[in-house]
């Protein structure tokens, strides 16, 4: 899952950033208005977080010309205390969230995965093929009720992959949403963490749908959380 984080105050930005990273997102960031404009309409993201006072370009004008432009990940707001006119705004141009400052990181941590599974129509917060069960909120993977160790790619893909249950998912989009934009990509490094997920997982679970992608498959009768 691919974040983008909207945010000038460098400290700030730096801790999002570090808690983003520790939540299993790859993350993304942009310190004004401009940058970020340019990034959410080229680059697929699973959500944004965006302060609206930022340099350059204001954040509300950001998010307007967005949506305008068919934009459509979830976007959580980060607005100034007591600013109502500004949650109103920002709800109205298109936001699907908003947090205030001060918060706190498990906050906002919370409200992307609720933004993210709501995106993908996924009601809880743990996700379930079959006997494989992976929790958004404490990042763990399981079979059968037993851990399953996973790196921190191995984890991104199958997140993504189960938040997509039953649909086929390119080689092109997994690599468009696991890496960073600064990150060297190979679309064959996919085939290699696949390979691996494979060798942790029931047989059969992530299929191949040749010539098109991996479809992580549902057995009947599964729950999809």
């Amino acid at each position: 899952m691919r974040v983008l984080l909207v945010e000038d105050e460098p400290t700030l930005a730096a801790q999002l950033r570090a808690a983003l990273l520790a939540a299993g997102y790859s993350v993304d960031h942009a310190g004004n208005g401009r940058d970020a404009w340019f990034l959410g309409g080229t680059e697929p993201y699973d959500a944004v977080v965006l302060d609206l006072g930022l340099p350059v370009v204001d954040g509300l004008s950001v998010l307007r010309r967005w949506r305008a432009e068919g934009v459509a990940a979830p976007v959580l707001i980060l607005t100034a205390r007591d600013q109502w006119q500004e949650k109103v705004a920002g709800i109205d141009a298109g936001a699907d969230d908003y947090l205030t400052k001060p918060f706190h990181t498990e906050e906002l941590l919370a409200r992307i995965r609720a933004l993210i599974r709501r995106a993908s129509g996924i009601a809880t917060p743990v996700l379930r093929c079959g006997p494989l069960s992976l929790d958004t909120r404490s990042a763990r993977v399981a079979l059968d009720g037993q851990p399953v160790a996973l790196t921190a790619q191995e984890f991104r893909l199958l997140s993504y992959l189960m938040h997509h249950a039953d649909q086929t998912v390119s080689r092109s989009e997994l690599t468009e949403h696991l890496y960073a934009q600064d990150f060297e990509r190979d679309s064959n490094t996919i085939e290699v963490f696949v390979a691996r997920l494979r060798r942790k997982l029931p047989a059969g679970l992530i299929e191949t749908v040749r010539g098109l992608g991996y479809r992580m498959r549902r057995p009947e009768g599964g729950a999809h959380g």
